[in-house]
């Protein structure tokens, strides 16, 4: 009975909004629907009301290249783009052909090794710098737990070192300090560990150090300190899950020096970054090479495939036995294919150079004219990853951006861009993407919207 009253509650909202704002009717019913028989209503908490989706998500009927369609016949630019996969845009053909062809004539999974999977080794040596060997896994979380596995087996310590505000995954070691509540988080210069919720099993907060991001000086002092404990430290080379908050100057570098003098294993989490900002990832793009990177989303252009990959020295204890790395769908024929395609395609000449002019034309647009409307804009972000931060004040770490960004404004500016044709992550600490299926008509229709959105900001947000 309640969910039926809420989709009564839900149809007619959708059916008495304004003129300009987007029909809805059919994603409020199937929500309704949706609630009584999966927990939550979605199968993953970045697609729930309480992550920014309020009242309810909107139902996808089908994606083509840039855009996307709702149940409700709606049609959006995405810079959504599955929250990171669909580097390629959506249905890329040659990656769908590969897949289909690999079912068709070979099968999918067989619990034995396949040529193709040596074929794909091999590429991600090649494209990702600190990559000697890899191991193949099925989603980023599990990548995440074999890399910290590998670090501690590897080190023979039990710390790991990571930054608040940043998501490695969903496994009870690391999910900790994502978004904590500032009022539980300690001090600024000394974070305590905050579970991400209730079920974690007692102690695992005395495997973790959770430092800010971007302070050289705490990072520093702390591997002074406890060096001879610490495993791993395990970071995102740009911080793209508070927003995207960039490294600041000699940060990585010092980051990298500091381990290697501990015999500390340095872990880049490259699951967002990776084959999206280069396709040697971030570590390519600022010339600092970690010892292990976990990869994910990118190279699989919406298909579940990730690895974990660097040093042989450390990788070795995979192949002696030492460090049991499994996985049924680990190295599974579609995942295997689909990369194998994309990273085919992602090896076009001067493809990453046009993407870059085009997303930082895109950056640009949108600034100039969030700015000349007298809003305080910072649009921050490396090519085809970005996000618009509605702040005056520069946001370094997760608290900055806590503190001084405007997430009531960012959401009225995400509405008023949805009402126009534009999609994206309605929650300040998400991300806008960039594919390679984009073109300039998708940048002019976008930078459009802005200029019509503007008098409704400046009437929404004044009030």
């Amino acid at each position: 009975m309640k969910a039926d009253s809420q989709a009564a509650d839900e149809k007619a909202r959708a059916e008495n909004e304004p003129d300009g704002v987007k029909r809805t009717t059919e994603s409020a019913r199937l929500f309704a629907q949706a609630l009584e028989v999966i927990a939550s209503g979605v199968n993953s908490t970045a697609r729930t009301p309480r992550s920014g989706w309020s009242p309810y998500p909107l139902f996808v009927d089908h994606g083509k290249g840039s855009r996307i369609f709702d149940v409700d016949g709606n049609e959006f630019v995405d810079y959504l783009l599955g929250l990171g996969p669909m580097l390629l845009g959506h249905c890329p053909r040659p990656v769908n052909k590969a897949v289909i062809e690999f079912i068709r004539r070979r099968g999918t999974v067989f619990a034995l090794p396949v040529a193709d999977e040596i074929e794909l080794a091999r590429k991600l040596i090649a494209a990702v710098p600190s990559v000697e060997q890899m191991h193949l896994a099925t989603s980023g979380t599990e990548a995440v737990l074999y890399a910290l596995r590998l670090a501690r087996a590897y080190t023979r310590r039990k710390k790991i070192i990571r930054f608040e505000g940043m998501y490695h995954g969903f496994s009870d070691s690391v999910y900790w300090s994502k978004h904590p509540p500032l009022e539980a988080a300690g001090p600024d210069s000394q974070p305590v560990p905050v579970p991400q919720g209730p079920g974690m099993p007692e102690g695992l907060e005395n495997s973790l150090i959770i430092l800010p991001w971007n302070d050289g000086e705490i990072l520093e002092r702390t591997i002074r300190r406890y060096g001879d404990q610490i495993a791993a430290v395990i970071t995102e080379p740009v911080m793209c899950n508070t927003g995207c908050i960039l490294p600041e100057p000699g940060y990585l570098e010092l980051m990298r020096s500091l381990t290697r003098e501990s015999g500390i294993v340095l872990v880049f989490d490259e699951v967002i970054t990776g084959f999206r900002v280069a396709l040697g990832g971030a570590q390519q793009y600022y010339g600092v090479t970690p010892d292990l990177t976990v990869m994910a989303k990118g190279f699989g252009a919406g298909f579940p495939v990730a690895a974990v990959g660097g040093k042989k020295e450390i990788m070795q204890l995979v192949a002696d036995g030492i460090v049991s790395v499994a996985g049924t769908y680990s190295g599974n024929g579609i995942a295997v294919s689909a990369a194998n395609a994309t990273l085919d395609f992602l090896k076009t000449p001067s493809i990453y150079r046009k993407l870059f002019k085009m997303s930082e034309a895109l950056m640009l647009g949108i600034s100039k004219r969030l700015e000349s409307a007298g809003l305080s804009v910072s649009v921050v972000g490396i090519g085809p990853l970005f996000q618009v931060w509605f702040t005056d004040s520069p946001i370094r770490n997760y608290r900055d951006a806590v503190r001084y960004a405007r997430k009531d404004l960012f959401r009225i500016w995400w509405e008023a861009m949805m009402k126009r044709g534009v999609l994206f992550h309605p929650h300040a600490f998400e991300n806008l993407f960039v594919s390679f299926a984009h073109n300039e008509t998708d940048v002019e229709f976008t930078l459009k919207a802005v200029e019509s959105a503007l008098p409704e900001l400046k009437l929404r947000m004044r009030g």
